[in-house]
């Protein structure tokens, strides 16, 4: 390794320092934190790790290794990137398991360490990159097994995993999975000179965890996730990339790309309205607190990680007996969780707000504070009195889901018997009333028939708060071309909902990539003008690579991968459902 030393003038240095002039924002290097080393009371990183990362065009940031929860997350708040670095042996302990003959020197405190950095960089969806130790712990820390000793726990004929060569020079080679992996897309190859040292190795891959390494005893050289932005490698490439090889370079460069777009995506996020337009969480009221973490979710903490600015609260109301004590109680019921919707605010006055209208929830960010807003999730509410929703309205609501699963007194539902062949006579009058009071018409779970009722019936343009796309995922909840066209003309909106049965058939393998698709499907069929994001979080809405607010981010990211432009991402993220929203609230029809 060579590292160039400037001559010993300290005002010619001084000079330099004071006439460095910083790039803009969006060309700074990524701030990419090294997981620290203990060795005599010493917080320490080997300088070829600081090294890798300069030469792949990153700010290398030494995390010192300290357990202080609250002073870990400053930190990594400010990354946007991590390395796990190497180290030590991992304490059993932390796995259940208890020590054997074969195990190490272990530093439990580094181990705690590595295992708050490691929840706290995740939680914020930071890109994570783990080198030896650090594959280890990330695969430790996401359920995975280890080997205390792979020489006497594990029966294969070994090779040499703790070289006595040089780190800069290879040992064995290790062969990349085939298929398209992260490891393999970056390396571009089949086989890969690597070093060594080690004696301890992953067992069994964390769950959903894919195995992009291995050598040729069979041993685990490296993992990735197929959604979230992690993965690690078994041996020590920084050693032999700040020595000038171009491959194991590689590596650390399409990190730094990681956290690159990462780092841009916070900074939109710090630009835009971010807003979901449809969570359940007041199902889970009167006990929880959106200001901790209790459970759910969508909270105040997680809208936090992951840079939301605002979310729709909706007060659900399954679908019940249609008699007038039913209907009266449904009613009651909805009234009630608005209530404890608003009453988060007196919980939470210096975290949150509720939100009306469109200046509402820039006023609140300004304030930097999350807004609420306020939804129903099925008309049963209204019953059968159009008071009702003048109620409604006077209370702070913004949209009005027609049905929920099964027909009622206003329309015929996507699921459960027809009997109105669409809208009932009194949906007509539902639609015109919410016309006319400035409510937003929600026809997600509405029947195709009643869909297309709506579209004849409003005069505003109406809302598909958390539905999917038909032609990619067959399932009657989802929208079929041709009522995507049609809700386009109408100057409408379809929010992506993440509910797995709504974005793959194979619901166990419904993934944020996949909702992905279901956007540019939309842009693709109609442009970018009609489409956005409504989760359904806390009603079963959740995908890999995207499971609570806190991981919302992650869609910024990947449309900043499809070739998105701000402006693009601007609208989907919550300017196309406000242009709804402010039409309806501000015109008289």
């Amino acid at each position: 390794m060579h590292i160039n030393v400037r001559q010993p003038n300290l005002q010619s240095l001084l000079s330099e320092v004071d006439n460095y002039i910083p790039a803009k924002e969006m060309s700074r290097p990524p701030r990419i934190g090294l997981s620290a080393n203990r060795k005599e009371g010493l917080s320490c990183i080997a300088e070829t790790y600081v090294q890798s990362v300069l030469l792949a065009g990153g700010a290398p940031v030494l995390v010192p290794a300290i357990t202080d929860i609250k002073a870990l997350a400053t930190i990594v708040k400010g990354l946007d990137g991590l390395i796990m670095s190497g180290g030590g042996d991992i304490n059993p302990l932390y796995l259940g398991e208890e020590p054997i003959p074969g195990l190490q020197e272990v530093d439990s405190y580094r181990d705690e360490y590595d295992f708050i950095l490691l929840r706290l960089a995740f939680n914020h969806q930071v890109p994570i990159m783990g080198i030896c130790r650090g594959h280890q712990a990330i695969n430790a820390a996401f359920g995975g097994g280890l080997y205390q000793d792979i020489y006497s726990q594990n029966k294969n004929r070994l090779l040499k995993h703790s070289q006595t060569l040089a780190r800069e020079f290879a040992s064995h080679s290790v062969m990349l999975t085939e298929g398209k992996t992260k490891l393999r897309s970056i390396l571009k190859e089949t086989n890969v000179f690597v070093n060594s040292f080690h004696h301890q190795a992953i067992t069994d891959t964390a769950p959903e965890f894919i195995p992009s390494a291995v050598s040729p005893d069979g041993i685990n050289e490296g993992m990735e996730h197929p959604e979230y932005p992690i993965f690690s490698i078994q041996w020590h490439p920084e050693a032999m990339a700040a020595n000038g090889d171009e491959l194991m370079l590689e590596l650390f460069r399409h990190h730094v790309k990681e956290a690159e777009r990462f780092a841009q995506a916070k900074e939109i996020h710090e630009r835009i309205l971010t807003i979901d337009s449809h969570t359940d969480t007041p199902m889970m009221f009167p006990e929880f607190n959106l200001g901790k973490k209790e459970g759910g979710k969508v909270n105040l903490p997680y809208l936090e990680e992951g840079l939301i600015d605002a979310a729709f609260m909706v007060a659900y109301i399954p679908q019940g007996k249609r008699d007038d004590a039913s209907l009266k109680a449904a009613t009651e019921y909805a009234i009630e969780r608005i209530g404890k919707v608003k009453q988060q605010e007196t919980l939470n006055p210096s975290r949150m707000g509720i939100a009306y209208t469109h200046g509402d929830v820039i006023r609140l960010k300004h304030q930097r504070k999350k807004a609420l807003l306020l939804g129903i999730e099925n008309g049963y509410a209204i019953g059968k009195d159009l008071a009702n929703l003048k109620r409604f309205k006077d209370l702070g609501i913004s949209y009005i889901t027609l049905c929920h699963n099964g027909s009622n007194d206003i329309c015929d539902s996507a699921k459960g018997k027809a009997e109105w062949g669409g809208l009932s006579p009194f949906g007509k009058e539902v639609v015109k009333e919410m016309n006319r009071l400035g409510i937003m018409i929600d026809v997600s779970h509405a029947a195709e028939s009643a869909f297309f009722d709506v579209l004849k019936e409003s005069k505003a343009p109406i809302i598909a708060s958390h539905s999917s796309v038909r032609a990619l995922c067959d399932h009657p909840r989802n929208l079929s071309d041709s009522q995507i066209h049609a809700l386009a003309e109408n100057g409408g909106v379809v929010q992506i909902c993440f509910y797995k049965g709504f974005i793959n058939k194979e619901e166990k393998k419904a993934s944020l990539g996949d909702a992905i698709r279901h956007i540019n499907h939309i842009v693709e069929l109609v442009g970018v003008d009609y489409v956005g994001i409504g989760s359904d979080f806390d009603g079963d809405g959740e995908l890999i690579g995207c499971r609570a607010s806190n991981e919302l981010i992650n869609i910024t990211v990947k449309l900043l991968e499809s070739g998105y432009s701000e402006e693009e991402i601007k609208k989907i993220w919550g300017g196309n459902l406000l242009r709804i929203m402010d039409i309806v609230q501000s015109a008289a029809y």
